[in-house]
């Protein structure tokens, strides 16, 4: 029997007349499951952020209900109930606009270029969604590391060239789905050269080989993956960077490109 005498203090009246964008919840970790490209299925943790829009006359939102819903789902997330929990989120604090972000660890099993030899390889993913009124976006946020190797060094040394590791961030809006390992692999074609977790030396020769007779700035990169992307009709909003960790530096090089092909 619910105690109707305990006061509702969130659900109270706020005269400051400020509205609040965002309220919710953030950091709170959930199993999850992704589906991969090769049909199989990947079981991680996924680190949550869930918010909505609070009005200027409420106190407060009822922060419980974000952990309620998070737990009222099947035992481990999948992407669609992703999808259904930001429907839920919205009608249950009955909020104009919601946002829920969903970070986890994604592996690739991926072959050495001359061994062939196996070995995982880990990417950051977020799963990004936004409803607003009856409006919802799904956007998908992957981070691949990269070999990058610098045109200019190349060109003014005698011998060698410097290179560093890259971080590539890919954003994108979709009309359809796509898989992440498709973002992943157009981000690693675009680079000096790809990483991989485990090579014998005769990759290492392959790999050290491949990114000299590749080189790219930071530039570079993120123009590239940019002009894959606007080849691609799935995808309606894209937000590229790279950050190159320098290797004779004490700073990173970096670059973005944003574009909505919407527009």
């Amino acid at each position: 029997m619910t105690d109707t005498s305990i006061a509702d203090v969130q659900n109270s009246e706020d005269k400051r007349q400020i509205p609040i964008n965002k309220v919710g919840i953030k950091d709170i970790r959930h199993p999850i499951r992704i589906k991969d490209h090769n049909g199989g299925e990947q079981h991680t943790i996924a680190n949550f952020n869930m918010y909505v829009n609070l009005p200027h006359n409420f106190k407060g939102t009822h922060m419980s209900r974000f952990v309620e819903i998070l737990n009222a789902q099947e035992t481990e997330l999948s992407v669609q109930s992703f999808h259904e929990m930001l429907d839920e989120m919205t009608d249950k604090l009955e909020a104009e606009s919601g946002h829920i972000e969903m970070r986890f660890s994604y592996f690739v099993n991926k072959q050495a270029p001359v061994s062939k030899v196996e070995s995982l390889l880990d990417y950051d993913v977020t799963l990004i969604g936004e409803k607003i009124k009856q409006h919802t976006i799904m956007k998908i946020k992957v981070v691949v590391p990269v070999t990058s190797l610098c045109p200019c060094s190349k060109k003014i040394s005698d011998y060698g060239a410097h290179n560093q590791r890259s971080h590539v961030t890919v954003q994108i809006s979709t009309k359809k789905f796509i898989w992440i390992e498709e973002i992943i692999e157009l981000v690693e074609s675009q680079a000096s050269c790809e990483l991989y977790g485990l090579l014998k030396r005769p990759d290492e020769k392959y790999v050290t080989e491949k990114a000299y007779n590749n080189p790219k700035f930071v530039e570079d990169i993120v123009r590239d993956i940019a002009m894959q992307l606007n080849q691609d009709q799935r995808i309606e909003a894209y937000i590229v960077e790279s950050e190159n960790f320098e290797s004779i530096h004490n700073h990173s090089a970096y670059a973005l490109i944003e574009q909505n092909k919407a527009r």
